[in-house]
């Protein structure tokens, strides 16, 4: 990765986004006790049950899980998961693009890209469906024959004619965190949000993946304030790499004051292996014990 950052007005994004982050938060001034308002949800590739989707539905419910995410594309049958989160409760939050890391945005082939941007509005179209307001997007991948700069340029160009279609169906197109030698710090993700210039563009920040680098979950929380839109997580330990959640080495009472802080009132979505009625009842224990909910 270069050194630094391509945009030429990246120093002038940082230096407000420093700036942002050194003032008070009204939050913290007005009540440092201030908890963020928490719905626990689940990849559905995680829940591996026999049976129809709204079996598997019933199942999360009863373990105390309140929502899922899915991806798109995918063999889900589309109208039976949604007549089945209609008759359970269980919300389809949000929509995981596929094959971002596939049919990358800042693939060096333009017919990649069109074919990545294809199925981010494939995406949009399915969250519309299914009357959830965010995609989940990978950007790009900064790897071989695509620079820093590429990935920014090419997959900032594509985003934007997604835009239209996204304000459309007032789906917001979220930006992941993931090791993809790309955005590594907070001024990283919020100049790469920011310059997409719509509200219907956001961050959607792994409180996990993030501490590979240094900076620490609350940190990015602080630093992205309302551009962050959701959260998921696992569990990250700097000397034993991946690990259950509540055994790595995410601060969590201090990540949760964090979210307290900038008002955050939404999704909470874990993203392990997952597995059957055990595994998913140790998954949910896990997440409520970290998140202040047990």
């Amino acid at each position: 990765m270069p050194a630094s950052f391509p945009r030429r007005d990246f120093l002038k994004s940082t230096l407000a986004a420093s700036t942002a982050a050194a003032l008070p938060m009204p939050f913290a001034l007005a009540d440092e006790a201030k908890k963020p308002k928490l719905r626990i949800a689940v990849k559905y590739g995680m829940i591996k049950h026999d049976g129809s989707i709204e079996d598997k539905f019933n199942l999360i419910k009863k373990l105390g899980l309140q929502g899922v995410e899915v991806d798109s594309p995918s063999g889900l049958n589309k109208a039976e998961a949604k007549a089945a989160a209609a008759k359970t409760g269980i919300v389809i939050h949000g929509v995981i693009d596929s094959v971002h890391w596939r049919d990358t945005l800042s693939s060096s082939g333009a017919d990649v890209r069109a074919k990545g941007l294809a199925a981010l509005n494939g995406a949009i179209e399915d969250a519309a469906f299914f009357g959830c307001d965010t995609v989940l997007l990978v950007p790009g991948v900064v790897k071989d024959d695509v620079t820093f700069e590429q990935c920014y340029e090419r997959s900032q160009a594509e985003i934007k004619k997604a835009l239209p279609l996204a304000e459309k169906h007032k789906v917001k197109i979220c930006i992941e965190t993931v090791w993809n030698n790309f955005i590594t710090k907070p001024e990283h993700l919020i100049s790469f949000v920011d310059d997409l210039k719509s509200p219907w563009a956001g961050a959607y920040f792994d409180c996990s993946n993030m501490l590979k680098y240094g900076v620490s979950s609350a940190e990015w929380i602080r630093k992205l304030g309302k551009r962050l839109v959701k959260f998921d997580f696992k569990g990250y330990s700097h000397k034993n790499s991946w690990c259950k959640i509540g055994e790595g080495d995410e601060d969590w009472p201090e990540v949760l004051k964090a979210l307290g802080e900038i008002g955050y009132d939404g999704w909470a979505t874990s993203e392990v292996g997952g597995g059957g009625e055990k595994e998913l009842a140790d998954i949910t224990a896990r997440m409520k014990k970290v998140l202040g909910l047990s």
